[in-house]
């Protein structure tokens, strides 16, 4: 069984240093990629309601070579905690 797909961008991030919605999505498409909702619309959606609710803050932003806007988001403290709370061990670093 998984986990939610927003409880999997934050157990992803639990040991991560700083992460954009592109490196996200690379590290579970293995899981989630077959999902309809799996689109970069959607994680970056699920990176701004985690930011929302205090458990990633942005890191940094900037251009790519594209010209398309980059953010870069690190788990919070509080983020760490709700993962150590509701997340089982054996889901940590799949």
């Amino acid at each position: 069984m998984l986990l939610p797909s927003r409880m999997a961008v934050l157990n992803h991030m639990f040991d991560t240093e700083e992460v954009d919605v592109n490196q996200v999505m690379s590290a579970l498409e293995k899981d989630y990629g077959n999902e309809k909702q799996f689109n970069e619309k959607m994680y970056l959606d699920h990176l701004l309601a985690l930011e929302a609710n205090g458990l990633v803050e942005m890191a940094s932003y900037d251009l790519d070579v594209n010209s398309e806007l980059v953010m870069r988001y690190v788990i919070t403290e509080d983020g760490r905690h709700a993962v150590r709370k509701y997340v089982d061990a054996s889901y940590r670093k799949r």
